[in-house]
């Protein structure tokens, strides 16, 4: 039972490893895993069991011998053993994570590192201009340096491109590129003819391509770059108006790409908003040539920087849509053994008619090859390799698993054209080639005669060919990148006038982070993500979602041959197809604002920052006037999962640790882990004050096991809010575990810092009551919790009518060493509110609790030695809100939202429901 619980293998399981110590079975892991042993052994509930007295697995088995009613008298029996379990049976959890990507700010470039990148006398750099005069602009100052600026000619077709780069390079190393096309307007899609459209991308992308490629060698070493710019809005289309210029986002994942095969070069995309400005244009792409290379993709608005990081999404939201049995649904890349299964999942949600749409013809009925590759893929290969050898000639694998494609391509239409069939919807199959617009007219006009109504888009058609850039030929690109694209143009504009619920674009994590070899591919599909987040404003009525898909396991190419092993050295999780099928349904009827979703696991090498410290100066950060606490110990970097910072706290030195113990185990605060996100969150911004702490979350407790010190690192990434600077920060823990070869890894605490301009003020209340006749002794609260002397906070406690007040204890010891490490919060005020409303619970429940969250706290002005929290009459297990005073009532902290998770047992509490009577009862006496 416990190797099933813990996925470890039996062979794993020495019975005498601490089950949370040794192998990082948290206590609710332990209480699940002891509630099936007690099922399995049909074990009475005990309500006074105690999880700390089994700590080890020989314990379970103790407790099982001690207690299972038909073997109590085998209780000494030393030769018992644990009952048998299947390990292997054991299914690891879920992989899916569905993540959406956002606009996070970076540092001012004067905290980052140099780029390595010169722009000095003597230095060639080729530019391809814009029409706006950002080139121009940018090309004095460049020559002001004394750089060589080589211009581009927007109208020359590739081979005149490639001409002249040739000749330029044969004259000498060109040391980088500065590609501006995407800076202008590129007008709306609505508004295109499929001309505009090809000569948009042309100069944008396809001219990037042709530079790229022909100056490769150039642009390898380190000091080398590629910069290009977009007008994406600044925040590369991840903010609430949505992108403008699309065609950027080609751009971008081109961008993206290109980095991974040069990683020792710098390569940024630049995204502004739309403006008149050249200069200033100028000076910014200057600047991030010069500075931070830590990021690829940077977003500038105003004073502010951006790039784009992941969060988790939300599970719901507002807007979702659901389908009906009237419902229409086109599909494009219906062939496609994904996109089948994803059509068949979205018949039996409910969608009644679907157009598929597919370069591969309709299946014919009873096609015998159809039947043979369901029955068996490798006989069927056999059988072609023999037509094709009879009809002559020499027969390659390539001849064959050609053929081979085709014929999976058939089976799966022929799957998905069955399940809908089988779910009672109705199919319409169209051959048509996307990439042809006169073509897709057609189609959708007949789809319009035929239906009369398209709710639903599903754009899943394309192809990828991984190959480097050197070896990827101009019809290639074309072929990889023109599906995608040219097809969503033309779908769009076919449908230009019909009112669609929602489009759903296939993107993937190749265009999200960009990938070696996928050029194309990434281009693409980052295209195809700006579109989705552009409906904002050209459609606004329309839901528009682009998916990033991750690698499929056991379904589509990608689950075969070499490349499941490629993405597991690479530690990168590939998709089930269980968790992945559903997800286009599941999204549409969860509703939100995201306009992307990224579909995968672990990302592995994905995330790995392409500069130690993610582009941070650490140096630059670590300001004389602002000292830092002690939850700051070393500055780790700034990369996409934020600020992180890292201390060292070891409880045989810190009062806050050695005072704060369950168990005997050494325990880390939450008011100290609120102190460690407050301390990370200003160091980029010192002239900010913090406004509130918000949703905080207490998930697991940090403890600090046998007394060993331990790392706390807190990751902070940080949004602008209006004026303010909100930091989204969590505090992670990481032990090495018996039986593992990688550190196990635990988000222990999350929550949000609201930092202003202004601290806030909290305003004035009326003093603390005085208290009666009736006040608790400490020594009978600190008899029930474990607070050693520096967090007995509480002096004394009373009822009144205004709810439960605690008095700050006089006299407390040092908090921390070293004592005049300054704090940024007031954490043991903040605990002060804790101890009154966990006595106030305790006085009602007859139970302890721990703090589990927190909507939100507040830090007003000012100091004070003696101070009162008064904690607001409330339900028994409701909320808590508390209120900490100085003695003429200034409010110095206020703590909104307490909730807490209730430890097991119960507890001798009758001194504090003497005093601390019912709330009700004082108010009507």
């Amino acid at each position: 039972i416990v190797a099933e619980k813990t996925g470890y293998p039996e062979d794993m399981l020495d019975l005498e490893l601490d089950l949370e110590a040794d192998l990082g079975i948290d206590t609710v892991k332990q209480a699940e895993t002891f509630a099936a042993i007690r099922e399995a052994y049909d074990i009475p509930r005990d309500e006074n069991l105690q999880l700390r007295d089994y700590p080890t697995l020989a314990h379970a088995i103790q407790f099982v011998q001690e207690r299972r009613p038909d073997r109590a008298e085998a209780a000494t029996d030393e030769s018992a053993t644990p009952p048998a379990s299947d390990a292997t049976s054991a299914e690891p959890a879920g992989g899916l994570q569905a993540r959406i990507p956002r606009a996070v700010l970076r540092p001012a470039l004067e905290l980052c590192k140099p780029t390595g990148v010169e722009l000095a006398v003597r230095q060639r750099v080729v530019l391809m201009p814009d029409r706006g005069g950002v080139a121009r602009a940018l090309t004095r100052r460049l020559e002001q340096r004394g750089v060589e600026v080589l211009s581009l000619d927007p109208a020359a077709d590739a081979e005149a491109l490639t001409h002249q780069l040739t000749d330029w390079g044969q004259q000498g190393l060109i040391d980088g590129v500065y590609w501006l096309p995407a800076l202008d307007g590129e007008g709306e899609a609505s508004e295109l003819t499929s001309e505009d459209w090809r000569e948009g991308l042309r100069l944008r992308v396809k001219g990037l391509y042709t530079t790229a490629r022909a100056l490769y060698d150039h642009l390898a070493a380190p000091g080398r770059f590629l910069v290009c710019a977009t007008r994406l809005g600044g925040c590369h289309g991840y903010d609430a108006d949505g992108a403008t210029n699309p065609m950027g986002g080609a751009v971008t994942g081109f961008a993206k790409a290109f980095a991974r095969e040069h990683p020792a070069a710098l390569v940024k995309a630049v995204d502004f908003p739309v403006s008149r400005k050249t200069a200033e244009l100028a000076d910014a792409l200057i600047a991030e040539t010069l500075s931070d290379p830590g990021c690829v993709e940077v977003g500038r608005r105003g004073s502010d920087r951006f790039t784009v990081a992941l969060e988790e999404a939300p599970a719901s939201g507002e807007g979702g849509i659901t389908f009906d049995r009237d419902s229409v649904a086109l599909v494009t890349g219906a062939a496609g053994g994904i996109v089948s299964a994803i059509v068949s999942d979205l018949a039996r949600g409910g969608v009644g008619h679907f157009h598929l749409l597919d370069l591969s013809p309709a299946p014919e009925p009873g096609d015998p090859d159809v039947a043979a590759f369901g029955e068996d893929r490798d006989t069927l290969k056999r059988t072609l390799f023999e037509r094709l050898k009879a009809g002559g000639g020499r027969v390659t694998p390539v001849q064959v698993e050609r053929e081979l494609s085709r014929i999976e391509r058939l089976h799966e239409a022929d799957a998905a054209l069955r399940a809908i069939s089988e779910a009672g919807g109705v199919a319409h199959w169209h051959a048509v080639d996307l990439t042809d617009g006169t073509a897709v007219d057609d189609v959708v006009g007949e789809i319009r005669r035929e239906s009369g109504r398209v709710d639903l888009l599903v754009h899943a058609a394309g192809l990828e060919v991984s190959r480097a850039l050197p070896d990827k030929e101009p019809d290639e690109f074309d072929r990889v990148f023109d599906v995608k694209c040219d097809g969503w143009f033309h779908l769009q504009r076919a449908l230009r006038d019909v009112p669609l619920q929602a489009v759903v674009l296939f993107s993937s994590i190749a265009g999200r982070f960009g990938n070696a070899g996928q050029t194309d591919y990434s281009a693409a599909n980052d295209l195809l993500c700006k579109s989705a987040s552009a409906l904002r404003r050209t459609r606004p009525t329309t839901r528009g979602l682009a998916i990033d898909w991750t690698a499929w396991s056991r379904i589509g190419m990608a689950s075969r041959g070499s490349i499941p092993e490629i993405m597991q050295r690479a530690g990168i999780d590939m998709l089930a197809p269980e968790d992945g099928i559903p997800l286009v349904r599941r999204a549409l009827e969860a509703g939100g604002e995201h306009r992307e979703l990224l579909a995968a696991g672990a990302l592995g090498v994905l995330l790995a920052e392409r500069d130690e410290t993610g582009g941070l100066d650490v140096a630059a950060l670590q300001s004389p006037s602002q000292p830092r606490g002690p939850m700051v110990g070393t500055l780790l970097g700034m990369g996409l999962g934020g600020l992180r910072v890292s201390v060292g706290l070891d409880p045989k030195q810190q009062p806050f640790l050695n005072d704060h113990r369950i168990d005997g185990t050494a325990v880390l605060p939450g008011v100290m882990g609120i102190e460690a996100f407050v301390e990370a969150a200003r160091l980029p911004f010192p002239e900010l004050s913090v406004a509130a702490v918000e949703d905080v979350r207490f998930l697991a407790p940090f403890k600090f096991y046998r007394d060993e010190p331990r790392d706390v690192e807190v990751e902070a990434q940080f949004v602008r809010e209006g004026q303010d600077v909100v930091a989204s920060c969590r505090l992670i823990g990481r032990r090495s575990l018996a039986g593992r070869d990688e550190p196990q890894e635990t988000i222990h605490f999350t929550g949000r810092v609201r930092l202003s301009g202004e601290a806030p003020d909290l305003g004035v209340r009326p003093p603390a009551n005085e208290p009666g006749d009736s006040v608790l002794d400490p020594a009978d609260l600190y008899a029930l919790y474990f607070h050693g002397p520096a967090y007995r906070v509480v002096g004394s406690a009373w009822q009144s009518p205004d709810g439960v007040t605690g008095r700050l204890a006089e006299g407390l010891s040092a908090n921390h060493v070293p004592e005049e490490l300054p704090l940024q919060t007031r954490p043991r005020l903040l605990e002060l509110g804790f101890q009154v409303a966990g006595a106030q619970e305790i006085a009602q429940t007859g139970r302890m609790a721990l703090p589990m969250q927190i909507g939100r706290v507040r830090f007003g002005p000012g100091e004070a030695e003696a101070a009162c929290a008064v904690v607001s009459p409330r339900e028994p297990g409701a909320s808590a809100d508390v209120a900490v005073v100085d003695p003429a009532g200034r409010v110095l902290l206020s703590l909104e939202g307490y909730v807490t998770a209730e430890l097991p047992g119960s507890l001798d509490a009758a001194a504090l429901r003497a005093v601390l009577a019912d709330a009700d009862s004082a108010r009507s006496s």
